[in-house]
């Protein structure tokens, strides 16, 4: 069994705080926000996409700054809808240079309509962060987005 250890008031604050920043990017994500959704990045934050092939460790893109990011997350319109479900977080808050890291694992559904018919592509994510405090504000100055395992299956209207 995991010992739990007390924390301060602000310390958990802030865990809060950053949780709630996890849980904006992905509603942002389902609702098609890119701009909403790169406000929650420094101004040079950067996100690296690593697909599940297991042949390569570099990642498939890199997104840099707020305007490339909302650029990358235009990409979602390719779909007909998406739902992202986070599950688990790890925080680890460093109160001293106001930087934290985390995992958060994520099952995000994407439904694709094409010529080929109604898919439903769920992909298995962990995302790895660094976070920055930046004016009392928790904003990703890291995110990589790692693809574990991806399923397509038809789906039916």
């Amino acid at each position: 069994m995991s010992s739990h250890t007390t924390i301060t008031p602000e310390e958990a604050a802030d865990r809060l705080a950053i949780r709630e920043l996890i849980d904006a990017y992905a509603h942002f994500a389902d609702r098609r926000q890119p701009g909403s959704q790169a406000a929650l990045y420094a101004p040079e934050a950067r996100t690296l996409v690593y697909t599940a092939d297991p042949s390569t460790s570099e990642p498939a893109q890199v997104l840099v700054g707020r305007d490339a990011h909302v650029e990358g997350f235009m990409s979602l319109n390719q779909y007909v809808a998406t739902t992202h479900f986070n599950g688990q977080s790890t925080i680890d808050v460093a109160f001293e240079a106001s930087r934290a890291t985390g995992e958060t694992y994520c099952l995000a559904h994407h439904l694709r309509e094409g010529d080929d018919g109604r898919k439903l592509i769920l992909m298995s994510i962990r995302y790895e962060d660094t976070f920055a405090k930046q004016d009392g504000e928790w904003l990703f100055a890291e995110r990589k987005l790692i693809i574990d395992w991806t399923d397509t299956r038809p789906s039916v209207p």
